[in-house]
This record gives structure tokens, C-alpha cells and sequence, in this order.
């Protein structure tokens, strides 16, 4: 394996795939030392500006419609046509299959338990701790969790201390529509402004902390009320990284049939889709409170392996190892001896 090497394991097969990190070299040579010690330059680079033109080059250009447009993109995406609600021939350019809609009631199948925690994106995800007794507390290396929820939100902070926490890392090729991980209504929805930080793991490791930093959504829900998943507060956060020009909120009960934006005393439910990012890789944090969910066995177990190579495992000195995941597969059950089971 070489130094910029990242593995990741496959779900549903525990296949170790290799990843090839798409824009890898332009990423180191945006989080170089020595940019970063550039201040204006720095913030230049990683700023909604910045982030709107490498968007524009990738993705809307007609040399991006020509070069990622094309079948050998397609395949090496893991594009699935079948999967998709518009025929193939409507998805004529790289923008277009980074929006596509799936069959999702179909293709992405759901726990029938209600207990049941689902995840929010097809994404490779690595789960954590806020406790620093518990076995795997990684708090800090990715965010600042006083920072992350936005500084004026102190009692959403003493909700979710000493909780548990499911990173969630989008790739460009990904299915970019956001799901539902539970079902609850929403106590608050706020956007707080931030930067346009890469999530590739490169950045990630870099900057420590990054995803606390981007411009994000936060999505407050109650579970513990008629007909919800039963697992506390869950705290939703979509981070826009870079070429992310924003999050779309578009919460459909059916399908993705008449999409609406979320607002206060919404009942969400859980499954159906959310939000749309704008083309690029993208992140969704999930916080929970504490002793409220149990993460599943074999996401655990992929963790701490430590015969696969991963840049958060180097860059860390800890096992991290991602589980590539489907949206509406199973993430955590609430915990049997919570107090609202």
C-alpha cells in the first residue's frame, strides 16, 4: 500500500475495497503546510467562492460533461441505472447523476423495527463516543462538539454531553439525497455559517476538527413522542464541504413527490428523504443522547480492525476504519434500559 493509500470495508459483502479519492492532489496541494500557514490564502481557497468555481469546473463545464459524463465515469462510480427513477439517457451530465433519484422504497431496503436507527446516506461512516470512559471516544479529531452545534446553542450542547456521535462521509460518485434516520418531530432548524473545508481524509486529518468549522444545517428532533423512533433528541447536522454549494432541504412523505422545507413542529418521518447536497463529497453527523442508542455489532467490529489502511487511522494513531453503508440500512437500536423504552 502507498502513503496516500485509503481503504474502506463493503458492507454488505466485507470486501476491503480501496478507494481512489477523487481531486486527491489538488486536496494536498490546497492543505499544504504552507498554505495553511497563509492565512488569507488559506481562507481564499476553502471559501463559498472558491468552492462555487471548482464546482462549476467539475461539475457544469462542458469538459465535465464530457469527461465525467461519460460511461467509463458511470462505471467506475458504481452507477446503477436500474436503480435510478429517471431513465439513463436524461442523466447526460455529471451534475445530473450526482442529483439522480433512486427507487429507494425499492432498492433500499428498511428495518421494520421501530426501534430501529437507519442511516442518512449512502456513505462510509465511522461512529464515536462524547465520553471519554467509553472504549471508542474519539472526540475532538473530527469536531469541536462545542463549536458544532453553534456557540449560542448551550442547552443543545448539556442535551447531547457524554452522548455518541455516526460520521457519515459522502463521495462525489454517491447518491447525494439525504434521508430520515429516525422519525420524531422538530423541536429547531438552524444553518450556521461557516467555511467550505474538504472532507477527504487528507484535509481531515490536516486540519483536526474541520467539520466543526464548514457552513452547515442543524436539524433538532424529538423521537420521544406518538409514533417516533423512541431514541431521545437526535441532533441531524449536514456539513457542506467543498464544491457543496448548499444543502437543500426537501422533505417529501412519498417518495420524493411534492418536496417542502422543514420548520419547527414538523413530524419527519423516518426513511423518506430530507435534503439534497449540490454536487461534491459532503458529510452528515448524528448525535444522540447518552445511553439512548447502541451502535450496530459489525460497524463496531470494522472499526478496530487493524489489518486495513486508512488515512484516519495514520493520521489519528488509532484504528478508524470507515464501513461503506446504504441509506435506510441499519446504524443503532435504542437502548433497551433507556428510560423511554
Amino acid at each position: 500500500m502507498t502513503l496516500h493509500s485509503h481503504q474502506y470495508i463493503e458492507r454488505h459483502t466485507g470486501i476491503v475495497r480501496n478507494e481512489r479519492l477523487i481531486g486527491d492532489a489538488l486536496i494536498r496541494l490546497i492543505y499544504h503546510p504552507l498554505r495553511e500557514r497563509s492565512g488569507w490564502l488559506f481562507r481564499q481557497l476553502t471559501g463559498a467562492r472558491a468552492s462555487r468555481a471548482l464546482a462549476l469546473l467539475n461539475y457544469d463545464s462542458a469538459l465535465a460533461c464530457r469527461v465525467l459524463g461519460n460511461r467509463r465515469f458511470l462505471d467506475e462510480a458504481g452507477f446503477d441505472p436500474t436503480e435510478c427513477v429517471d431513465p439513463p439517457e436524461r442523466l447526460d451530465t455529471a451534475r445530473k447523476v450526482f442529483e439522480r433519484r433512486i427507487r429507494y422504497w425499492e432498492c433500499r431496503p428498511m428495518p421494520g423495527c421501530r426501534a430501529a436507527v437507519v442511516s442518512p446516506a449512502d456513505a462510509r461512516v465511522l461512529v464515536g463516543s462524547l465520553d471519554a470512559t467509553r472504549q471508542f471516544f474519539i472526540k475532538e479529531k473530527f469536531f469541536s462538539f462545542e463549536e458544532l452545534l453553534g456557540g449560542a446553542n448551550r442547552h443543545w450542547q448539556d442535551a447531547f454531553a457524554g452522548g455518541d456521535f455516526a460520521i457519515f462521509r459522502l463521495t462525489p460518485d454517491k447518491y447525494h439525497y439525504n434521508h430520515l434516520p429516525v422519525a420524531g418531530q422538530v423541536v429547531a432548524i438552524e444553518t450556521i455559517d461557516g467555511h467550505y473545508h474538504s472532507c477527504n481524509p487528507d484535509a481531515v486529518v490536516r486540519m483536526v476538527t474541520p467539520y466543526s468549522k464548514n457552513r452547515r444545517t442543524v436539524t433538532l428532533i424529538d423521537t420521544d413522542v406518538e409514533k417516533g423512533t423512541g431514541v431521545g433528541l437526535v441532533a441531524m447536522i449536514e456539513v457542506i464541504a467543498m464544491m457543496i454549494g448548499d444543502v437543500v432541504q426537501c422533505y417529501s412523505d412519498h417518495h420524493y413527490d411534492a418536496p417542502q422545507p422543514i420548520a419547527k413542529g414538523d413530524f419527519l418521518h423516518k426513511g423518506q428523504p430530507k435534503s439534497l447536497y449540490r454536487p461534491g463529497s459532503s458529510t452528515d453527523i448524528l448525535l444522540f443522547q447518552r445511553g439512548r442508542v447502541r451502535f450496530a455489532d459489525d460497524l463496531l467490529a470494522n472499526q478496530q480492525r487493524r489489518d486495513v489502511q486508512s488515512r484516519f487511522s495514520r493520521g489519528f494513531q488509532t484504528p478508524m476504519i470507515e464501513t461503506d453503508l446504504k441509506v435506510r440500512s441499519l446504524l443503532a437500536m435504542a437502548c433497551t434500559d433507556s428510560p423511554q423504552s
